[in-house]
């Protein structure tokens, strides 16, 4: 058999099996988590939040809400230089999005085992 044919079976059965995949997981709503951003961030939303007086202070001055910070939670970007570093017994995480005003914010958070704790949030 030529190299062309079996080429053509190949790419063939590829892309076959590339439609059942995509058919078979969008109907189990999975969620491929495998770049290191996605990852801190799944494992920043599955655990409970707790607030701190520093957050719960801007909060309070109404131009950050928790739905800014939960689609912060979602959509942001995790800045790996300044993250990731022990502080107080957990690791800190700056996350970087926007509010509903479509302004940059930054949001820091320690990741502790049981729980995360929003540490603060600052305009850019």
């Amino acid at each position: 058999m030529k190299f062309v044919h079996r080429l053509a079976y190949y790419l063939f059965g590829l892309l076959l099996g590339g439609m059942f995949l995509v058919f078979f997981f969008q109907k189990k709503k999975t969620e491929f988590c495998y770049m290191p951003n996605c990852r801190v961030l799944k494992d920043l939303r599955s655990k409970p939040i707790t607030y701190s007086k520093e957050a719960e202070a801007k909060i309070n001055e109404k131009w950050v809400t928790l739905e800014d910070i939960k689609k912060c939670l979602q959509d942001g970007e995790v800045d790996f230089d300044k993250s990731n570093k022990p502080f107080e017994q957990g690791k800190l995480y700056i996350i970087e999005g926007k509010n509903a005003n479509n302004e940059a914010i930054t949001v820091e958070m320690i990741n502790y085992t049981e729980r995360v704790v929003l540490k603060d949030v600052k305009k850019q």
